[in-house]
């Protein structure tokens, strides 16, 4: 299915009907766009799968649509509350994934002018409540393909700036390197409506409300992240793939990463990184060919606490002590030290 999960077809979707499948999370992960990474991140799948479906099902109380069914224990279909032992496995309502065409090195996406039900978007949502060091926003900002404007502000902003209201960014989804664009090309491209475009800013604005307060109970920030939509049957708006996970999310505890962003932090002191930066320049489709050096392995105590943080970040959110790993405040205590 792609760099950190597996997908079972358990009854492929057709043109106007849904299917059935099940996403197995590994513990593989992937920055930086590059793919699977040289090791693994110890049960980060089985964590990733606890919080995922502890969210789905928060947000469907909530009114929020999903193409989550439930989790999968011994081949059974349960809901979170009735696991008797941990899992890596969740079962979905499978939406048909239309990929664009590569055209003289450009994306063709006229098959969504064709297609108008049962299918994945091909659009990331990215709500943003806070600007942390690091964010795509400095960066764009500063080579000019992005203006505060654009972003609804009157001045510059600064690393770490807690924003009055959140921004909602776009980017593609099914390119080989994710790309950002204005919600005018995101409604050319996947054919929407002017009344689709603002149910997703609104749908995104109240995820990000509900991530919010529950991150909150556990004193963590929800500074940023990243939603995906599709069409149902009827082109009703459903929320897909997972939901307020550290894959999907950039939490803080006191300024602290409490996410993938802690892999981030430590790649981009690497020379492989530099490469990727270079390649990316040459190349925007493929990059990868350039970069002719391989990303070396996590240290191996920085990959247990990383390991860690996903463990208690699934306890704690969902008031269960599903692994046995120390509270997540402690955890992150040693980790300041690599960062």
């Amino acid at each position: 299915m792609g760099s950190v999960k597996d997908v079972i077809i358990l009854k492929s979707p057709e043109k106007e009907k849904a299917g059935i499948g099940r996403f197995i999370f590994t513990d593989r992960y992937s920055v930086f766009d590059w793919g699977k990474m040289p090791d693994d991140i110890v049960d980060k799948g089985k964590s990733i799968c606890i919080s995922t479906a502890y969210f789905f099902e928060k947000l469907e109380k909530e009114g929020i649509k999903t193409h989550y069914i439930g989790v999968v224990e011994n081949g059974k279909v349960k809901k979170l509350n009735e696991l008797e032992k941990l899992t890596d496995t969740i079962e979905f309502k499978m939406l048909r994934v239309l990929k664009p065409e590569i055209k003289d090195k450009k994306y063709d996406y006229s098959i969504y002018k064709k297609e108008k039900v049962n299918f994945l978007i091909p659009l990331e949502i990215i709500y943003r409540n806070y600007l942390p060091e690091g964010s795509s926003i400095f960066k764009r900002l500063k080579e000019g393909s992005l203006k505060i404007e654009d972003i609804g502000l009157k001045k510059y902003p600064v690393p770490g700036e807690k924003l009055e209201k959140p921004i909602i960014d776009i980017s593609t989804k099914l390119e080989l390197t994710d790309r950002y664009i204005n919600w005018d090309e995101a409604k050319e491209i996947a054919n929407l409506t002017n009344e689709e475009i603002e149910e997703i800013k609104s749908k995104t604005l109240k995820i990000n409300e509900i991530i919010n307060k529950e991150v909150e109970k556990i004193g963590l920030i929800n500074e940023d992240g990243k939603v995906e939509f599709g069409f149902d049957e009827n082109r009703n708006l459903i929320l897909v793939d997972a939901v307020g996970t550290l894959d999907e999310c950039r939490f803080t505890y006191d300024g602290i990463p409490v996410s993938k962003e802690i892999a981030r932090i430590y790649y981009r002191k690497t020379e492989w990184f530099k490469k990727v930066e270079e390649a990316k320049k040459k190349d925007k489709i493929e990059w990868k060919k350039y970069v002719d050096l391989l990303p070396p392995p996590l240290p191996e105590r920085l990959s247990i606490l990383i390991s860690n943080v996903y463990k208690a970040y699934a306890n704690e959110i969902t008031e269960k002590k599903w692994f046995d790993v120390p509270p997540l405040k402690e955890i992150l205590f040693e980790i300041k030290n690599y960062i």
